[in-house]
């Protein structure tokens, strides 16, 4: 399924525990793109299939599952997360990114 409304991909960014500047380092875009895509809501989101396409990887890669049943939603499948690879960055697990250290400890923030 695919990535389709801006609220879909607000409640992703939720589950997975990210917020807009580490979706977009990952997808390798502004972090304006993911707000102005955010801003969306219910409608489908304006950009462009390919920087669509990068979001939705980079959320995928966190677990997301993206359903279009009768409604656009998404879902947190925790056996599909794969190691993520940053802009510029090492390549880092889907723990890193969510700001935990390698035993499992979250980081003060």
């Amino acid at each position: 399924m695919t990535l389709v409304t801006g609220n879909q991909l607000k409640a992703a960014r939720a589950l997975a525990g990210v917020d807009q500047q580490q979706v977009a380092d990952s997808a390798r875009v502004n972090v304006n793109t993911i707000r102005n895509m955010e801003a969306r809501g219910a409608e489908p989101i304006s950009s462009s299939a390919v920087t669509v396409r990068r979001v939705q990887v980079a959320l995928e890669a966190l677990g997301i599952e993206f359903l279009n049943h009768a409604q656009p939603g998404v879902r947190l499948n925790f056996s599909a997360r794969a190691p993520l690879k940053m802009a510029g960055r090492p390549q880092a697990t889907a723990e890193a990114v969510r700001g935990k250290t390698a035993k499992g400890k979250g980081t003060k923030r």
